[in-house]
Parts: structure tokens; C-alpha cells; sequence
């Protein structure tokens, strides 16, 4: 068989060969890029084998690969497969995205919480590699995703007209003790008033203008709940209904006013902290994203990117910027400071020209 050193690229005018180190596909098989899988193959002549581009074998002298652009080519080689990266089957990547995927559906599907060991053992993986696989996939632990499921269990429960002792007993709680331990961070207050859509909680609020434009401030019993930011403070008002359509809203006093005073300040002068208590309701994952968010020094950015890596989700970094846009506290939870991967400004739910004077302002006073 007669090896080819060369990729032909067909031209306009004539067919232009290039060597395979200077295809660009190469590139992306020294990087061992694995969005590159199911586009091109190659195989090398000295071991024989064929791969898919994201192989984690010692990478070969470019002299001795040539390049597919089919599994059937790779194959017509007359090499044998790489055990190492499966080209004929499933990445190591989709393989593990299909483990816990599987995982996924049997915690959906059990009645009572599964084990970790009994996951792992559905899955043929050691309790800590799979514990490692499921929360690189999803951002969330094995028993984040139970309690996630079991508290979504409660509100589709609720919400469908069962009693409250119904509705916790169906999602797996053992007892009604440790749901109502857990009740406000699962339902953000409690079942009965869950149940109703939130009725006769009241939220306290006003509205002020800032630098920035109108702002609005809301709070419930446990801490703010809502600070926005807008032009029209009749719309920030309609935006909080939506937010809490049954929901008691409730004009602030004087002593209100103190504190949507400091928020003004807090905006006007970022130096001075933001000291509040938060009533912060979201998945779990968008309150570990909001956690994050607020450990962000000011006067300091990063990017989406780098959120997800330190929530210990590396490929999370678009449910990272979903996690950024559903912040319903502005300034309070530092969503501004999060931007792209090159340093520029990405999307503000009120607005990039204030997410700028935000960073600006940050900027010049620290």
C-alpha cells in the first residue's frame, strides 16, 4: 500500500497539496480537541491504528498520519482501531455523557433517593469516579440532583392540589422534620404558602433613582429579595408583580427607605460594601453560581468560564451566563462583574451601557 504524506485541497483553479502538518486539522489533533470527534479521523502508518482526533495517545509525527474524512476511509486503511479512543463507537466523552444520563433517569425514576454506591454500581464505575464524572457533566453532585428532583417531586405536588404531608412523602422525604429543615431553601418559604402561589406573603418595596436610572428594592421576611434596575419606575413595579404574582406587595415606610438608601449608595460608591441579607431563591445550581458571583472582589472581572471551573463545573460556562441572567438582585449578587473569555461585555439583563458604568465606577473607586 502506498502511504500519502499529503492532503489534497481542491482550488478553484488546480488541486493544492498540502503536508498534514500544516493542515489545519492537525491542529486541532495535537490539541486533542474533542468537539473535532465525528469530523475527520486519521490513522499512522509506525503503530498501525487509526484514531479519532481527541485520542490521548502520544502524539504521532505528522509524517506518518494521514488524514479521513470518513470512519469508511480510516477503515480502507486497512489498519485496526485505537483501543485507547474507540474511533468505530462512542467517545470517552459521549460514553461518559451516556453513563450519566443514565444516572440522571434512575434518580428521576427511583421512589426513595439512591445511594452513591448504588449509582455507581448501575453505572460499573467506583463510587468517587463516578461521584467525579456526574458533577463534571452536570455542575451538580449526585445529591444536589436527587434534592433538586425531590424538591421539584414537592412543588408539582403541591401545585396539583395534594395535602402538604402528601406532597413530601410522595417526593421521598422520609419525614416531614427534614423537608420542613430544608423547606424554605427548597420552596423559598413555606409549603402552604408555596401551594397557594405565594399568597399573603408580603413583599416590602420601593422605588428611588439613582445614577443609574430608577431602581427598585423589594424585600420578604428572610432579606431582599429583588433589586432592579430600569428607566420607567412603573415598570419596575409591574416586573416585581410578575415576580411575586400573588404575592402582598406592600409600599415601604420611612424605615424601608434607610435601606433602599444604602443600595443607592452601594451603587453610587462600591467601596462602601453592600451588607445585606438575601433572600435568594434558584436551582441549586444558580444559587452555587450566585455564591460565586458574590465572592468576586470589587473592582475585579471574570469570565463565565472561569465561574464554572470554580464551581467545579469546567464545561458549565453556559449555564453559567443562564445562572447570570435569571439574577434577580442586581449589584447585591455582582453579575456585572462576570464577562467573555477575551475581556469584553457580554449581555445585562438591565443593560450593558450600566453593566459598563457599574465596572467603570468599581474601577475608579478601588
Amino acid at each position: 500500500m502506498m502511504w500519502q504524506e499529503m492532503t489534497t485541497v481542491k482550488s478553484l483553479y488546480s488541486p493544492v497539496e498540502i503536508s498534514v502538518a500544516d493542515d489545519p486539522r492537525w491542529a486541532r489533533v495535537v490539541a486533542r480537541d474533542r468537539l473535532a470527534d465525528g469530523q475527520f479521523w486519521y490513522s499512522v502508518m509506525t503503530t498501525g491504528v487509526y484514531c479519532r482526533p481527541s485520542c490521548p495517545s502520544r502524539t504521532a509525527n505528522p509524517k506518518n498520519v494521514q488524514l479521513h474524512d470518513t470512519l469508511e476511509a480510516a477503515k480502507a486503511t486497512g489498519f485496526r482501531a485505537c483501543k485507547r479512543c474507540n474511533p468505530d463507537g462512542l467517545s470517552t466523552a459521549g460514553e461518559n455523557a451516556a453513563i450519566v444520563a443514565r444516572a440522571c433517569r434512575l434518580i428521576e425514576e427511583s421512589e426513595d433517593e439512591p445511594s452513591l454506591a448504588d449509582l455507581a454500581r448501575a453505572a460499573d464505575r467506583s463510587p468517587s469516579h463516578f461521584h467525579r464524572l456526574f458533577k463534571a457533566a452536570t455542575g451538580l453532585t449526585p445529591k444536589a440532583y436527587a434534592a433538586g428532583e425531590r424538591a421539584a417531586r414537592v412543588r408539582n405536588g403541591l401545585a396539583s392540589g395534594d395535602s402538604v404531608t402528601e406532597a413530601i412523602y410522595d417526593a421521598g422525604f422520609n419525614s416531614s422534620g427534614r423537608f420542613y429543615e430544608k423547606s424554605n431553601n427548597i420552596l423559598g418559604m413555606t409549603p402552604t404558602t408555596y401551594r397557594s402561589g405565594g399568597a399573603n406573603e408580603e413583599i416590602r418595596f420601593a422605588v428611588a433613582q439613582c445614577s443609574l436610572g430608577a431602581l427598585l428594592v423589594a424585600s420578604s421576611k428572610k432579606g431582599v429579595a429583588a433589586i432592579l434596575l430600569g428607566n420607567d419606575p412603573d415598570q419596575l413595579v409591574r416586573s416585581l408583580q410578575d415576580r411575586f404574582p400573588k404575592a402582598d406587595l406592600i409600599g415601604a415606610d420611612g424605615d424601608y427607605e434607610a435601606l433602599v438608601a444604602r443600595v443607592i449608595g452601594f451603587v453610587e460608591a462600591p467601596g462602601l460594601g453592600l451588607d445585606l441579607p438575601l433572600d435568594i431563591r434558584g436551582t441549586a445550581f444558580q444559587q452555587r453560581v450566585w455564591q460565586a458571583l458574590q465572592e468576586i472582589p470589587v473592582g475585579q472581572t471574570v469570565s463565565y468560564s472561569d465561574i464554572a471551573r470554580r464551581i467545579g463545573s469546567p464545561k458549565a460556562a453556559r449555564a453559567v451566563a443562564e445562572a447570570c441572567a435569571a439574577n434577580n438582585i442586581a449589584v447585591g449578587i455582582p453579575c456585572h462583574r462576570v464577562v467573555r473569555n477575551d475581556g469584553s461585555l457580554s449581555g445585562y439583563a438591565w443593560g450593558v451601557e450600566r453593566k459598563r458604568a457599574l465596572l467603570d465606577r468599581e474601577r475608579r473607586r478601588t
